[in-house]
């Protein structure tokens, strides 16, 4: 666990991910030492390849630093909130909220998560000099040990430690702290995935060339130009009226983002039938088609005329009955005459369609469309995106003042109805004021959806002269959960009838304490046999919960409680974890472990043990009896894996 990450980083470097990559596609140009061959490379491409030595390198002091943090992994551990996650509302909830730095949190993500995120959404720093921006390094490394990983002189390796620990917000240190996250962001995404990034003048260009070489140049969908002041705010020599939101797809091919409403439509008419639009349509030559050749292509409709409203519009039918009137052909909003449709066609249709008698007194067919729409624009200057709208919606449900320049609604609404489908797993790793809970659960109610959010939140204190301090909030991550409990309570009660996820879990990421660490590092599994550690250090549910992200399971799967004798394990799927003290494990324990795998359910390949609750000789003796069974069933393959 914890050791064995703090081992693993021990070794990490820049660029070791892709040499991973590499290898595992390119086997055949490494050397039994390890060293790469670069013409046996060139050799395994595809013939007229263009092989160049020039390059348009985006490089800043830090980089190297930046890409050797993407391949380390956290040693934070990930808390459960027992008692909010067993609340009725959030028991089954698929809803995520983590407390934590987000660099942890993407790096715990990626191991359950990686291609599974449908639309990232992030609203980071934008280094205005006065946004509170430092870049903060939690790393404790010598300029002797940087200078080695990087491969860089002393001199250089000191300038950034510098960068790091004085808490820089040059561009260089912003630029550092963005590329791993970035990075991870990228391996979430589904191949179909797309990110929106808010960002403003101070660092949208360099934003835009670090995407580039992240996402790739040709994986721009965009650049997004919000207006959010209109009135602007003088900076310098110019009024600031907008933002921008960069969009990148992890593969622009295979994006098909859908349109979004027009902004302000309006509707001709509104009854009891729905919303719709009569613009557009005209009227079709019925006489141009020959229904007695082609029968199968003219299924009529007829108007439900003893139905009609006050205004003459009526119900459209497939089936025709007496009194009904048959309608003439109409083109319905670029589709063809309804006259060409078959009869399974005409019906999946007939839902969409309302009939009126026009003043020649014939009746005609229009679609009912309760919201126009169209593909989206690179400016939005709609005014439910202006910055004080997002103010005021926080201050409604929070009070005035507790929240500093959080998004408006409408904007994430408008991005999640872009890059989302209706079951999209969404994602926000600057989770601020919940902002995008807030919007996914509004539109999930407007049209039925199920789509479901990850939120991250440093729980960065409060400033002692706040609001939020005022209104008892310590952390920024208090304040966004309790909106997004206002909201849902709200939207509940406004929606009664709606039964989908209005809750979430909640986890906080934890560093192991100092004592703690102390003890990893002097405990050797090969001399000692008893370790001062035990689950009771780090808690059972922790550390299950850590494990199960880990091995792929996220974080709103649960473990079924197995006992084996008198002792407690847990098993999902292809895992049996054993992380409670062995007090309780003794040759019943082996038994009852032996007569599951006989059975037909239960048969994990692997058995995953809390090195420092089991001691040398169950372990032993463990491994002994898994050999005994294993030799009686030549099919069963179960490894042991002891963690630390």
């Amino acid at each position: 666990m914890i050791k064995d990450i703090m081992n693993h980083n021990a070794e990490a470097a820049a660029g070791q991910k892709e040499m991973d990559a590499l290898r595992k596609y390119f086997p055949q140009c490494f050397h039994a030492d390890g060293g790469f061959d670069i013409e046996a490379f060139k050799a395994a491409l595809p013939g007229g390849t263009t092989i160049t030595d020039e390059t348009s390198g985006f490089n800043w002091l830090g980089k190297n630093y930046a890409r050797m943090l993407t391949n380390m992994d956290t040693t934070t551990l990930i808390r459960p909130d027992e008692e909010h996650n067993a609340k009725p509302e959030n028991k089954d909830s698929q809803n995520v909220y983590i407390s934590g730095d987000n660099l942890d949190a993407l790096q715990h993500l990626v191991k359950s998560y990686s291609g599974k995120v449908k639309v990232i959404y992030i609203d980071p720093p934008y280094n205005t000099g006065s946004d509170g921006f430092v870049y903060n390094d939690k790393f404790n490394f010598t300029a002797e040990e940087l200078a080695k990983r990087l491969d860089v002189s002393r001199e250089r390796a000191e300038r950034i430690l510098s960068m790091t620990r004085r808490g820089s917000a040059s561009h260089a240190a912003w630029l550092t702290f963005m590329l791993p996250r970035l990075s991870f962001a990228r391996d979430l995404l589904t191949d179909d995935g797309v990110i929106f990034i808010s960002i403003d003048d101070n660092e949208d260009v360099n934003l835009n060339m670090i995407c580039n070489e992240i996402f790739g140049e040709e994986n721009l969908l965009g650049k997004i130009t919000v207006i959010v002041k209109p009135e602007g705010r003088r900076y310098g020599t110019f009024a600031k009226c907008h933002e921008y939101c960069l969009v990148y797809a992890k593969d622009a091919e295979l994006i098909d983002t859908n349109e979004i409403n027009v902004e302000g439509a309006s509707y001709r008419y509104q009854d009891k039938f729905g919303g719709f639009n009569l613009k557009g349509l005209r009227n079709r030559n019925v006489k141009a088609f020959n229904s007695t050749n082609r029968p199968n292509l003219r299924y009529p409709f007829y108007a439900d005329v003893k139905h009609s409203d006050s205004n003459g519009f009526c119900p459209v039918t497939t089936n025709y009955t007496e009194g009904f009137v048959m309608v003439e052909a109409t083109e319905i909003g670029g589709l063809k005459s309804v006259w060409r449709w078959g009869k399974e066609t005409a019906e999946s249709k007939r839902e969409q369609l309302i009939a009126y008698k026009g003043s020649d007194g014939n009746y005609r067919i229009f679609q009912k469309e309760r919201k126009l729409s169209q593909t989206a624009k690179t400016v939005w200057n709609n005014t439910e995106f202006i910055s004080n709208k997002g103010t005021s919606e926080v201050a409604e449900i929070l009070g005035s003042g507790i929240f500093d320049f959080p998004k408006p609604i409408a904007l994430i609404h408008q991005i999640l109805q872009i890059g989302a489908d209706d079951n999209s797993l969404i994602m926000d790793f600057f989770g601020g004021s919940s902002t995008t809970a807030h919007a996914l659960m509004k539109l999930n109610v407007e049209d039925g959806g199920n789509r479901k959010y990850i939120l991250v939140q440093l729980p960065e204190p409060c400033k002692p002269d706040s609001e939020a301090a005022k209104a008892g909030y310590t952390t920024i991550d208090e304040v966004g959960m309790e909106r997004i409990k206002r909201a849902a309570k709200k939207i509940k009660a406004d929606n009664p009838l709606f039964a989908g996820d209005l809750g979430f879990k909640h986890y906080t990421l934890e560093e192991p304490k100092e004592d703690a660490l102390l003890l990893m590092e002097k405990f050797d599994p090969s001399k000692d046999f008893f370790s001062p550690l035990g689950a009771e250090d780090f808690g059972v549910e922790t550390v299950l919960r850590t494990w199960l992200v880990a091995d792929g399971y996220g974080l709103t799967e649960d473990a079924e409680e197995v006992m084996l004798g008198d002792y407690k394990a847990y098993w999902k799927d292809d895992h049996l974890y054993m992380i409670c003290p062995d007090h309780d494990f003794n040759e019943s324990s082996i038994a009852a472990l032996m007569d599951k795998y006989n059975g037909e359910l239960f048969s994990p390949h692997n058995i995953v043990i809390f090195g420092y609750s089991f001691g040398f000789t169950h372990r032993e003796e463990l491994q002994k009896n898994l050999r005994t069974l294993k030799e009686g069933n030549k099919t069963l393959t179960v490894n042991i894996d002891v963690r630390y």
